[in-house]
């Protein structure tokens, strides 16, 4: 029995109760929450079902308790049903409807975790976005990670995920990074406020491979040759690092666009008509402060030049004309003031200001003996997803970017994360699933059979505590996908292959799969075996959410 099932049980079993002594149904909450308690001692789930609803019936939370422990307690798959506490229901499942898990797990397979419940919602999905002036830096390779994560996961549940990179290749940043490479083409200094690393040296030839002639041509051609082409350069250095690293984008949209189509002209007259605009001091301003913002932003400047979130504007119009309900950015830690900023500029468009989320991650470092790591050879000044992957590999940069909340500031510890022991977040679950798939093996082997239909296996069989405590685990999956979707946390099912590999050795450890020297194969051996074959396929399932490999041997 899976935990929705037995959420879905507890439920109808109140509502019969309730009806059998007159009792207000209605009182009862729509989903029922069922729990694995803290302590395994006290049961296999438990509910507060009585303590929500015995206010609203007019009744002692422990006697409403009481009633729905005698009518579960005669339930199919229920074992017991106990009263805890003020009015707490723990419920110890019998073996066989536990196994109802395993059998749900071995006829979804890969399916098996996956949900409906943004089915129909179409979101784009904005991250990374780096500027095309460098290779990209550890912040944006923590969102390389983490929204490739999101993305999988939003998709598990039903969404229409379109991943967006927002490539911004207008504005101040494009005309340092030109002058930069014509300083370097030159053999000159680099301008004070330009780009340093060898990557610049790298490009700049390039660029006068390609265009022998350029540094002869008027500044003006100079300069739109070294743009055009040395951005074309960089550009596709960073798509090629995003591939390698196991991250693409369904779009790459430029905000040069914006302009040059008169998107940008055409969003700011709209904002005008409808008086969300106003002149001051010879510039045009967006009454931000009247949705909620801090201040008031200038959108056009008063040399007549758009300012920076002139772009924004006419980017999330031009989301909402493609169709997108949900509009989601990940930025960077300095970019704070956006999510208030966002949201005013879509109830500027007389739109609802919750189709902008904006996730916000914190500074990732990386620690070399205890001590941070701070230049890239590459880059210069900053450590980039090259020199990460280069240190720890793809599969442990993504598991370690991507495990812990964005809303904290990350530590990487290369000590830790070059280990091929237990220490290794990543090292410890891919092991587990290695484990699995050289036990099934071994299993073929010796002329046993892993691929058993389950309604021909006894899993009542499992009753052991360490098979339980597998079973329950594979039994949260669904919820834990679920629950990362709703919250945009795809760090909760790293942590959670954490737990299940756990719960997956110490089973191991306790029960015995395969028969020694003469025994033959039971019952029990074929039960565990599809046990077992669960537990690979759900470690399977959640490192895929995660974009990481689930490897056969290690």
């Amino acid at each position: 029995m899976t935990p929705a099932a037995l959420a879905d049980l507890v439920r109808s079993t109140a509502v019969d109760v309730l009806v059998a002594r007159g009792l207000d149904t209605a009182a009862l909450p729509a989903t029922v929450t069922v729990e694995r308690p803290r302590h395994p001692e006290h049961g296999d789930y438990a509910t507060n079902l009585a303590l929500q609803s015995a206010k609203k019936l007019g009744v002692n939370p422990r006697e409403l308790a009481g009633w729905l422990a005698e009518a579960l307690s005669s339930r199919e798959g229920i074992a017991s049903a106990e009263v805890a506490g003020p009015g707490f229901l723990n419920l110890r499942l019998a073996a066989d409807a536990q196994g109802q898990v395993v059998r749900d797990i071995l006829v979804r397979g890969a399916d098996y975790g996956r949900g409906d419940r943004y089915a129909g919602l179409k979101v784009n999905l904005e991250f990374v976005s780096a500027n095309p002036t460098g290779p990209i830096h550890l912040g944006g390779t923590r969102w390389a990670a983490v929204g490739d994560a999101l993305g999988r996961v939003l998709t598990a549940e039903g969404a229409e995920v379109t991943r967006e990179y927002y490539f911004n290749d207008a504005g101040a940043q494009i005309d340092r990074f030109v002058r930069s490479l014509v300083a370097a083409a030159k053999g000159e200094p680099i301008p004070e406020d330009g780009y340093g690393g060898a990557y610049i040296a790298d490009i700049a030839a390039e660029v006068l491979r390609r265009e022998p002639n350029a540094l002869d041509l008027p500044a003006e051609q100079r300069d739109e040759t070294f743009r055009q082409v040395g951005v074309g350069l960089m550009f596709a250095q960073i798509k090629r690092s995003l591939h390698e690293f196991g991250t693409d984008f369904d779009i790459y949209f430029h905000e040069d666009s914006l302009h040059k189509s008169g998107a940008v002209e055409q969003a700011v007259e709209e904002l005008k008509k409808h008086n969300h605009l106003y002149l001051a001091d010879g510039a045009w301003w967006l009454r931000s402060t009247e949705f909620g913002d801090d201040k008031d932003r200038v959108v056009i400047k008063s040399d007549g030049s758009p300012a920076y979130i002139a772009g924004d504007i006419a980017y999330l119009r031009n989301k909402r004309e493609r169709g997108f309900d949900l509009c989601i950015y990940m930025l960077g830690a300095d970019h704070h003031g956006y999510i208030a900023r966002l949201k005013a500029v879509a109830a500027a468009f007389d739109d609802d200001p919750n189709v902008v989320e904006v996730l916000i991650g914190q500074m990732v470092n990386l620690l070399k003996d205890g001590k941070p790591v701070r230049m890239s050879k590459r880059a210069g000044t900053v450590v980039t997803m090259e020199d990460l992957v280069d240190a720890i590999g793809v599969d442990a940069a993504r598991y370690a970017l991507i495990r812990s909340s964005v809303d904290s500031a990350l530590d990487i510890d290369l000590d830790v994360w070059t280990r091929r022991t237990n220490d290794n977040p990543v090292f410890y679950v891919q092991y587990a699933h290695a484990r699995l798939s050289s036990l099934l093996r071994h299993a073929t082997d010796l002329g046993i059979p892993t691929e058993v239909a389950p309604e021909n296996v006894d899993f009542g069989l499992l009753t052991h505590d360490r098979e339980g405590d597998l079973i329950r685990t594979l039994g949260e999956f669904p919820r834990v996908v679920a629950g990362s979707a709703e919250l945009r946390e795809p760090h909760r099912i790293a942590r959670y292959l954490e737990e299940l590999a756990s719960a997956y050795h110490k089973f191991y450890d306790s029960c015995r799969v395969l028969p020694q020297g003469d025994e033959p194969a039971t019952p029990l051996t074929t039960a565990r075996l599809q046990l077992c074959a669960a537990a690979r396929q759900v470690l399977a399932n959640g490192l895929g959410l995660l974009g990481v490999s689930a490897p056969e041997r290690m």
